[in-house]
């Protein structure tokens, strides 16, 4: 798909108008996606201490829980509206870890409640979590075949 190109009009409209756009906030909006991010990666190693604590996991077996928690959490907030704000506020800080996935799924699910359970929820349910799968299982493979031969040669 080629750009289309302007018309003279059109470009010195272009010029006149750039002065007059607001700049958007850079620095602020890195500043709110770290502290976000940050916070939900705080809140992800307190669900990790806590398993750790009182459900006798150990450092390896943590991370699948503390994953699902994390991710049943953003579904509910997601359901209740609220993740939305959140990423309103924060950009790409709430979109980055896991629960942004979540949120994406859940948001993609609920979009279609109103054809059904099955119809609606169900089939549009894994309609972004199925690329996100097959591209996961696609570049593991690729790493774990570029690791075995790497290794094969040195």
């Amino acid at each position: 798909m080629s750009k289309q190109k302007l018309t003279p009009e059109q470009q010195e409209y272009k010029e006149k108008i750039k002065p007059l756009q607001p700049k958007p906030p850079y620095l602020l909006n890195v500043a709110k996606a770290f502290l976000v991010g940050g916070l939900i990666c705080a809140i992800g190693q307190g669900i990790s201490n806590f398993y750790l604590t009182f459900f006798n996991f150990n450092e390896q077996t943590v991370g699948n829980p503390t994953v699902a928690t994390l991710i049943l959490i953003a579904a509910l907030l997601t359901g209740f509206g609220v993740y939305d704000k959140i990423g309103q506020f924060a950009g790409a800080g709430s979109i980055v870890p896991v629960t942004g996935f979540a949120n994406a799924v859940t948001s993609a699910a609920l979009e279609h409640k109103s054809e059904g359970l099955v119809l609606g929820v169900a089939t549009n349910l894994f309609k972004l979590a199925g690329a996100v799968i097959v591209f996961g299982a696609v570049s593991a493979y690729i790493v774990g075949m570029l690791r075995y031969l790497f290794q094969m040669w040195f």
